[in-house]
């Protein structure tokens, strides 16, 4: 089993829409970096599991636990003109982008900051990558000791 980070921005979909939503189920679209889409292709598995992380908001961090339910398929909304997601150079025959999709495992019952993920970052957190500095990626590995401290803290 491998464990991951997913960001995603609150304003765009929240942990909380993904309670609400049917199942509590749904795709992770969008992705538009080819080392993440790499990561969903030829790592990613169904079972695996990953946070679910809100980023770009008043107070970042990681919302929830999510299991990957789908394994990695074609992104239908780069073939959408008037998708924002839209990638014209994307061909039907040869796909450039993928999503997966993920299922509510459970909603924390607080957010654990970014601050708090920080202050372990010398220590039990070394290797996080939504701690290293340039890291933009919305979707990252997590190593399992990194996963069973982070579940601890929770």
């Amino acid at each position: 089993m491998h464990y991951w980070l997913l960001k995603s921005e609150p304003d765009a979909f929240s942990i909380d829409d993904l309670v609400a939503a049917p199942k509590q189920s749904t795709c992770w679209d969008g992705v538009r970096n080819y080392q993440v889409r790499n990561f969903m292709r030829d790592q990613m598995q169904v079972n695996d599991q990953a946070f679910f992380y809100h980023s770009s908001c008043a107070q970042p961090g990681i919302a929830g636990v999510v299991t990957i339910s789908r394994a990695a398929y074609p992104d239908p909304t780069q073939f959408d003109r008037k998708h924002d997601h839209y990638d014209a150079a994307s061909k039907c025959d040869d796909p450039r982008w993928l999503m997966i999709d993920v299922k509510l495992q459970r909603k924390f019952k607080r957010i654990i900051t970014l601050d708090e993920l920080r202050r372990h970052q010398e220590q039990e957190l070394k290797q996080l990558l939504i701690l290293k500095r340039g890291n933009r990626l919305s979707i990252t590995p997590v190593e399992a000791s990194e996963w069973r401290f982070i579940i601890n803290l929770e």
